[in-house]
């Protein structure tokens, strides 16, 4: 029987020893004897959903994009597909925070590019100027010489500065928690690349690609809208998955100390002094803490694994009861914008998104905070840091209730961000890795760091180790 060791137990690990166990079983493989390791007491990495006086919260990710359809498929193979949650509108309405107060993300504005001209004119949002240069990106030439660029040079170049000031850069600090300037547009949106190459325009490719959904017949009847969940939460993925691998042994508050090859495969040297072998290792954990695992083995994938950066976040979940709330809340929530020198990057309405996730009498919204602007603020204490998510709240939804529960998630070194040339860096690390028979790198600091990208890769991860095992 061949041994594999797969090292981090978040959706990245647990989603590759799924797909051992199921690709061995279809193709007539033969057991697995497969082993996870990870250092913390809960399996589920930074999936953790919590159900506490009938509040849902969810304390790192809460769902997932539907256009990257690999976490939908593995929550139909796992039997979930009549769990899947689609948001209560198809596409909820979205605020931006400019000059102090809410404004209408302009309707068929998708993610930062603009569908419909006559909702963009009359919006509040921006100032004439500025969106007249929206409308010229049909105009604007398309990059001719080859290489990364940053996401704000890119916006800023197709789209104008103030689409990258109000509408680009908050909506990107709210997923990526990252700064545009920085930012590699190649790896981090690699669609609108191939947009601007193969339609001359981020708009006439936006169209083409909506025109393209909308053709798509949709099977059953279910609504699939952009952002998708599951009923009882993330966590019911995690669950899920865990029920599916019952005969693989989990070792929990574990950390591998030391890894080292010989001509049998590797052996891992656990904190507790206890020694793994391995035919196989797959390594799931933050680059970072990958670096430090392989540095017995191989000190150039060390250091190339240490130059991708992460910064830390941290999600507050607040509930109040609904008549103490006199904002509206007739959307999905809002972003901040750098200028505003606000101190949350984002709040979710939860609850109006998402069904069943606060009382019927009570509202549930989820703030962030933290990124690459304002990392110090995940390390204030609990009081503090609710206090001022609540002045935040109060000066910018008009909010002065009690809240009726609160819950704060910290996130230390959780975002990786893709800089510029993240591209050619992966490649390296790829490169280095394969020299390593046996051994495999996967997770969200390579090729996506959505749910959906974590499961791709997984599945791909898992042929690999198999093609070398059989």
């Amino acid at each position: 029987m061949k041994n594999v060791v797969i090292v981090g137990g978040g959706i990245s690990g647990l989603s590759t020893a799924y797909f051992l166990k199921e690709l061995a079983r279809e193709n007539n493989a033969g057991p697995l004897n497969i082993t996870i390791v990870d250092k913390k007491d809960a399996i589920g990495g930074n999936i953790i959903t919590e159900l506490t006086d009938g509040f849902l919260i969810e304390g790192g990710p809460d769902c997932f994009l539907s256009e990257k359809p690999w976490a939908m498929a593995l929550c139909k193979r796992l039997g979930l597909e009549d769990r899947l949650l689609a948001t209560k509108s198809p596409r909820g309405k979205t605020y931006v925070l400019s000059n102090g107060k809410l404004h209408l993300l302009p309707e068929g504005v998708i993610l930062m590019v603009p569908t419909k001209m006559f909702p963009l004119l009359f919006s509040s949002l921006m100032t004439l100027s500025g969106k007249i240069r929206m409308g010229l990106e049909l105009f604007v030439p398309k990059k001719k010489t080859p290489g990364d660029e940053t996401l704000g040079e890119f916006v800023r170049r197709r789209l104008g500065k103030e689409a990258l000031d109000k509408i680009a850069g908050p909506l990107v600090a709210g997923v990526h928690a990252g700064d545009p300037d920085t930012m590699s547009i190649k790896s981090s949106f690699p669609k609108f690349v191939e947009m601007e190459q193969n339609y001359g325009s981020l708009i006439k490719g936006m169209l083409a690609r909506m025109k393209l959904m909308k053709a798509k017949p949709r099977k059953g009847g279910k609504p699939v809208t952009m952002f998708m969940t599951v009923k009882g939460g993330l966590g019911e993925v995690v669950k899920t998955l865990l029920s599916k691998i019952k005969d693989v042994n989990i070792l929990s508050s574990t950390v591998v100390s030391k890894m080292e090859n010989n001509d049998d495969g590797y052996e891992l040297t656990l904190d507790n002094g206890n020694v793994l072998k391995a035919d196989a290792v797959v390594i799931a954990t933050p680059a970072y803490a990958t670096s430090e695992i392989v540095k017995t083995l191989d000190g150039k994938l060390t250091e190339k694994l240490g130059t991708i950066p992460y910064v830390s976040t941290a999600t507050i979940s607040i509930g109040f009861k609904m008549k103490d709330i006199k904002h509206p809340m007739d959307g999905f929530g809002f972003v901040v914008p750098l200028s505003e020198g606000r101190k949350i990057m984002a709040a979710s309405w939860v609850s109006r998104k998402w069904a069943g996730r606060a009382p019927d009498d009570c509202v549930l919204i989820r703030c962030f905070v933290g990124g690459a602007f304002n990392q110090d603020l995940v390390e204030l204490g609990d009081e503090e840091l609710k206090q001022i998510v609540l002045d935040e709240l109060r000066e910018i939804m008009g909010i002065e209730a009690t809240p009726v529960i609160c819950r704060i998630f910290r996130w230390r070194r959780s975002m990786p961000q893709y800089t510029v040339g993240h591209e050619e860096r992966v490649t390296e690390i790829e490169e280095l890795t394969n020299a390593h028979k046996g051994l495999y790198i996967t997770g969200s600091a390579f090729r996506g760091i959505g749910i959906s990208d974590n499961v791709r890769e997984a599945e791909e991860t898992a042929k690999k180790v198999l093609g070398v095992l059989a």
